[in-house]
């Protein structure tokens, strides 16, 4: 039987920091009808019959607003992930988030460029709003929280895709954010939930090679949940 799933444009979750948001452009988010709805998730993963769209769906809603609040001057600036500028960055966004739509769709994540490079500059804004809609059409089916999905990195069930994504998409945003002098809303709760998943899915020891991220940076015990969350990445907050 399928379930039913309503998908609902909301304003977008209040943070419980209390750093300004760029913008109170509303977002989009997946509302299923069971907010119960069962997933198969493998470890390392979040935690068993967690549902992890509408996480994804704030992710999406704040890179958005973020790219969007981006100006042409700011193009060529460099960003905290070395290689790229603003300029490549806003074009990879936009392809991370078309890619999101065809793996949850259950197709071949590498049939979808990694960069939107037929995009002129200052055009990733207009293509974002398209990419979010068609994310959370496929996503709204809370079946995909337990089908297996072909991610990058190999296969894993849908409600592991999820998490994978709102970490990719929130340590971009930062990026982006921390490069355009933005002052992002962002979940603190969210940002718990995503660190306790990173923690387990990324380990410190190893990195390079098979995990492209850089060493765990030491912050303090009492620092933000984003600061946690980008020094885990291997980001200097």
């Amino acid at each position: 039987m399928t379930e039913t799933t309503q998908f609902t444009a909301t304003p977008s979750t209040p943070s419980t920091s209390s750093t300004p948001s760029t913008s109170s452009t509303p977002s989009t988010s997946f509302t299923p009808a069971n907010p119960s709805a069962p997933s198969t998730p493998a470890a390392p993963s979040p935690s068993p019959g967690a549902d992890t769209r509408p996480d994804l769906a704030a992710a999406i809603a704040l890179a958005g607003r973020t790219l969007a609040a981006v100006r042409p001057d700011q193009y060529d600036a460099p960003t905290p992930c070395e290689e790229f500028d603003v300029r490549r960055l806003s074009s990879h966004l936009v392809g991370v988030l078309r890619r999101i739509a065809v793996i949850g769709r259950g197709e071949d994540p590498f049939s979808v460029p990694s960069f939107a490079d037929e995009l002129a500059d200052g055009a990733w804004a207009a293509a974002w709003e398209p990419a979010a809609r068609e994310a959370a059409r496929v996503w709204a089916d809370p079946g995909v929280l337990g089908r297996e999905l072909r991610l990058p990195m190999g296969v894993k069930p849908g409600a592991v895709a999820a998490a994978v994504y709102t970490n990719e998409l929130t340590l971009h945003t930062w990026d982006l954010a921390t490069a355009t002098g933005q002052r992002p809303d962002w979940d603190t709760e969210l940002l718990e939930r995503l660190l306790v998943v990173v923690r387990r899915a990324l380990p410190a020891e190893a990195r390079g090679g098979r995990i492209p991220y850089g060493e765990v940076v030491p912050v303090a015990a009492d620092a933000s949940a984003l600061d946690r969350l980008v020094a885990w990445s291997g980001r200097r907050p």
